[in-house]
C-alpha cells in the first residue's frame, strides 16, 4: 500500500478526476470543441487585452504578408506571373493573398481552425485561374457520421481506410447567416484537393484544432465578472448614504408622503432617495441624529488585476507587455529576452504549420494551373517562403549584426532584404539606377569623399 504510487502527482487522495480520462483528441474535440470556439469568439470581440493579444499573435506571425522568392526563376517569369495573381487571389474580392494569410491565421487562433477552398475560377487576361475562399468552421457539416464503402465519415470529414483525408461535407452557406434565402440544404462533398485544412494538430491523431483560448477562457470570464463587480463598487464609492433616527414629535403639522404613518405601522426602513455629493441636503421631516456613510475603496485591484492578465497572456504564449501595453516592469534587457522568447515560438509555428499547411498547399496549386495561362511556363520553379522581419529594438546593433552575417558569409544580401519585406530585385534596380545618376551628375565622387 505505501509503496503503491511512486508520483504523488497520480495520487487521488484529493478528489481530482480528469474528465473524459483516455479520450482521443477526437473525442474530446467532438464533446467540447463547439462551445469553446463560440465563447473564444465572444471573447474576442469583447475583451480588450484578448482582442489585442490576437491582433499581436497575427501581427507577429503574418506582419505584411510571408512571401516567396521563386527558386530558379531565372527569367522572373514565374515572379511577375505571381505578382499579377497576388491581388485576385480573394474569392470574396476584398483581400489580396497576403490579407487572406493573415485573415486565416486569425481565425485559426480565436476558433481553432478555418477552412480554405481552392476554386478554380478565371479572374483576369494572364492571370492563374485560382481564387481562393476563406470559410469559417461552421461551413462543416460537423454532425454528419456515416460509413461509405470502405471510407468513413466522421464528423463532416470523409477518411479511407488508411485514415487519410478524402473529402468535406459543407453547406452552400454558413449555418447561422441571416438573409431572404437562408434555407439549408443537405452538406455536399467536396473533395480533399480542393480543400485547406489549417489547424494546430497538438495532439497525435487530432483531425481538428481546438481555440488557442482554451486555456484562459476560464480565467478571463472570472477576471471579467470580478472587473464588472469593481467597477459597480467604485460607482458607489462615489456617492454618500445616511441612517437618521425617526422621531414622530418632529412631524407635527407634517404632511407625510403616501404610505408613510406615524405610527409603528410604517416601514422599518424607507428609502429618502440618493445624496448628491457636493450638495447642501436638508434632513427629510421626522429625521434626527443622521449617520453619514461613504464606501471605502478596496485595496490591491491593480495588484490583482495585473497577476491575473500576467497568466493569461501566459495562457495565449503572447508576452504581458505585448497583449496589455504595461512597460511598466520592464527595461531594455528584460524586454528583449522576452521577445526573443516569443520570436522562436512564432518562428516555429510559421515553419511548423503556416508555410506547409497552407502557403505550400495553396503555390502548389498555383503552380499546376500555370498551364491554363498563355505563356511559358519555367520548369524545376519552387517557392522559397521570407517571413516578415521583426521591428528592431536597437537599429544600430542590428544592422551592425545583418552585416557581420553577410561578411561571415552566414546569410545572403538577399535574404536580408527580404527579411526587412523588401524585394531584392527591385532594391537592386534602384541602386543601380541611383548610383547610375549620381555618378553622371558628379555627386558619387562627394559622397565617396
Amino acid at each position: 500500500e505505501a509503496l503503491g504510487r511512486a508520483y504523488e502527482g497520480a495520487s487521488r487522495a484529493d478528489g481530482w478526476n480528469p474528465r473524459r480520462a483516455g479520450a482521443s483528441a477526437r473525442a474530446d474535440h467532438r464533446a467540447d470543441g463547439r462551445e469553446l470556439r463560440n465563447r473564444a469568439r465572444t471573447l474576442a470581440s469583447n475583451v480588450p487585452y484578448i482582442a489585442q493579444a490576437v491582433e499581436v499573435m497575427v501581427t507577429c506571425t503574418i506582419g505584411s504578408g510571408i512571401v516567396p522568392r521563386w527558386v530558379g526563376d531565372v527569367d522572373g517569369v514565374t515572379a511577375a506571373r505571381w505578382a499579377a495573381w497576388v491581388p485576385c487571389a480573394d474569392f470574396d474580392g476584398l483581400l489580396d493573398f497576403y490579407g487572406l494569410q493573415a485573415k486565416a491565421w486569425g481565425t485559426m487562433k480565436v476558433d481553432g481552425e478555418v477552412l480554405v477552398r481552392l476554386r478554380e475560377r478565371r479572374v483576369g487576361l494572364g492571370v492563374v485561374p485560382l481564387q481562393l475562399q476563406l470559410l469559417e468552421i461552421d461551413w462543416l457539416d460537423s454532425h454528419r457520421n456515416e460509413v461509405r464503402g470502405s471510407n468513413e465519415v466522421i464528423d463532416g470529414i470523409e477518411f479511407n481506410a488508411r485514415g487519410e483525408r478524402v473529402a468535406y461535407y459543407l453547406f452552400d452557406r454558413h449555418p447561422g447567416d441571416v438573409g431572404l434565402q437562408t434555407a439549408m440544404r443537405e452538406s455536399q462533398r467536396v473533395p480533399a484537393e480542393e480543400i485547406v485544412h489549417l489547424f494546430n494538430p497538438a495532439r497525435p491523431g487530432q483531425q481538428a484544432g481546438i481555440t488557442s483560448l482554451a486555456p484562459v477562457i476560464v480565467k478571463t470570464r472570472d477576471l471579467q465578472v470580478y472587473e464588472d463587480a469593481e467597477q459597480a463598487r467604485k460607482n458607489l464609492e462615489t456617492r454618500w448614504g445616511a441612517i437618521g433616527e425617526w422621531d414622530e414629535s418632529l412631524l407635527e403639522g407634517v404632511k407625510l408622503p403616501e404610505g408613510v404613518a406615524k405610527s409603528g405601522a410604517g416601514p422599518a426602513t424607507l428609502d429618502l432617495g440618493e445624496l448628491a455629493g457636493g450638495g447642501i441636503i436638508g434632513l427629510p421631516p421626522g429625521m434626527r441624529n443622521p449617520t453619514f456613510v461613504q464606501p471605502t475603496a478596496a485595496p490591491g485591484y491593480v495588484d490583482y488585476v495585473k497577476h491575473q492578465q500576467k497568466m493569461i497572456a501566459a495562457g495565449t504564449g503572447v508576452p504581458y507587455e505585448f497583449m496589455t501595453g504595461d512597460l511598466s516592469e520592464v527595461n531594455f534587457s528584460s524586454s528583449r529576452v522576452r521577445t526573443n522568447q516569443y520570436r522562436r515560438s512564432v518562428e516555429r509555428e510559421q515553419w511548423t504549420l503556416f508555410v506547409p499547411i497552407f502557403c505550400n498547399r495553396i503555390a502548389a496549386r498555383w503552380m499546376e494551373l500555370q498551364s491554363l495561362v498563355p505563356g511559358r511556363v519555367v520548369e524545376g520553379v519552387r517557392p522559397d517562403w521570407t517571413t516578415p522581419k521583426w521591428a528592431s529594438v536597437n537599429p544600430a546593433q542590428d544592422v551592425a549584426a545583418d552585416l557581420a552575417e553577410i561578411k561571415g558569409g552566414l546569410c545572403s544580401i538577399s535574404e536580408k532584404i527580404r527579411q526587412r519585406g523588401y524585394d531584392p530585385e527591385l532594391v537592386f534596380s534602384e541602386l543601380r539606377s541611383d548610383l547610375e545618376r549620381l555618378n553622371n551628375d558628379g555627386t558619387l565622387p562627394l559622397l565617396a569623399a
